[in-house]
C-alpha cells in the first residue's frame, strides 16, 4: 500500500495547490481551526475539519469503494483508493469554482455559502478515505447500514444530506427547499 498512499498524498498536495491558486482561503477567515463546527448555516460551515456535511464525504468513500469493486474487481484496493481519491479531489476543486458556489447559493438554502477552506477540502478527502477504508473492511450489509445511518443522521440534524444535496443541485424542488427552511 506504500505506492497508493504516496499517490494519494500527491493528489492531496496537488488539490491543495490548485485550491490555493483558485484563491481559496487556507483556513477559516475567523482565524480558528476547529475539529467540529456544528452550525450548518453558520459562517464556519465548510471551513473546519468536520461539520454536518462530513457524513456525506464518508458516504462518498463507501460509494466509491462499492462502485470500483463492481466496475474494476481485478484492481487492487490500493489502485481503487487512488481512483477514489482522484474523483474526490476533482469534486473538491469543482465544488469550489464560482459556478458551483453560485449554484449552491441559488438552488439550496446555502445563500451565504462561500465555498470550502483548503483545510476543509483536505479533511473532506480524508473523510472519504475513511469511508473507503471502512467499506473495504466491513461486510456490505454493515456498509449499507452505515451509509443509511449517516444519511438519516444528517437529515434529522440539519434537514440536509448527500441525497438532498445532489437532488437540490441538479433539480431543485421548491417543496423540499421550503421544508429545509423549517
Amino acid at each position: 500500500m506504500r505506492r497508493p498512499m504516496l499517490a494519494v498524498l500527491g493528489i492531496a498536495v496537488v488539490m491543495a495547490a490548485v485550491l490555493l491558486a483558485m484563491g481559496r482561503v487556507p483556513i477559516c477567515t475567523c482565524g480558528e481551526v476547529l475539529l467540529w463546527y456544528g452550525r450548518a448555516d453558520g459562517p464556519g460551515n465548510s471551513q473546519h475539519i468536520a461539520d454536518w456535511y462530513t457524513p456525506s464525504h464518508i458516504i462518498h468513500g463507501l460509494l466509491f469503494y462499492a462502485a470500483l469493486a463492481w466496475l474494476r474487481p481485478g484492481w487492487t484496493v490500493g489502485a481503487r483508493m487512488v481512483v477514489a481519491s482522484l474523483v474526490e479531489a476533482a469534486w473538491e476543486v469543482a465544488e469550489n469554482t464560482p459556478m458551483v458556489i453560485d449554484r449552491y447559493r441559488e438552488a439550496t438554502l446555502a445563500a451565504g455559502y462561500q465555498g470550502d477552506s483548503v483545510l476543509n477540502s483536505l479533511a473532506d478527502l480524508g473523510w472519504m478515505l475513511l469511508g473507503f477504508a471502512l467499506a473495504a473492511r466491513l461486510p456490505w450489509k454493515v456498509t449499507l447500514a452505515l451509509g443509511v445511518f449517516f444519511e438519516l443522521l444528517a437529515l434529522y440534524a440539519i434537514r440536509d444530506n448527500l441525497t438532498l444535496n445532489v437532488l437540490m443541485l441538479l433539480w431543485p424542488i421548491q417543496g423540499i427547499r421550503e421544508w429545509q427552511a423549517g
